[in-house]
């Protein structure tokens, strides 16, 4: 598996995640987790299809909140309300800073 989500996002310019399983939540927090060590630069996109990412959001914006995250880090991911949202939502995608690796750096 962890071979299949390497090659997955080397190869692609954005990861997207639409509603899924266990397997979709893993994949969408390698992603994020991979931008946050500064290894995968591209966007990462919800898709919130009927609210379905809301909780997901929430912990994520929870962990920024309780200082797990940093506030910059708010900015690894993107939420579209639906699919028809989603090339907009990566058209607007700010930059990942290619200096992640500086801040992911144990102190």
């Amino acid at each position: 598996m962890h071979e299949r989500k390497r090659v997955m996002l080397e190869l692609s310019e954005a990861a997207v995640a639409l509603p899924g399983g266990c397997g979709t939540l893993e994949e969408l927090f390698e992603a994020i987790t991979w931008k946050r060590l500064g290894l995968y630069f591209g966007p990462v996109v919800l898709v919130n299809v009927n609210g379905f990412f809301d909780p997901c959001i929430q912990l994520l914006n929870r962990c920024v909140d309780e200082r797990f995250m940093d506030e910059k880090h708010r900015a690894m991911w993107s939420v579209a309300a639906d699919p028809e949202g989603v090339m907009e939502t990566l058209r607007t995608a700010g930059e990942w800073s290619r200096d992640a690796r500086d801040f992911a750096a144990l102190r």
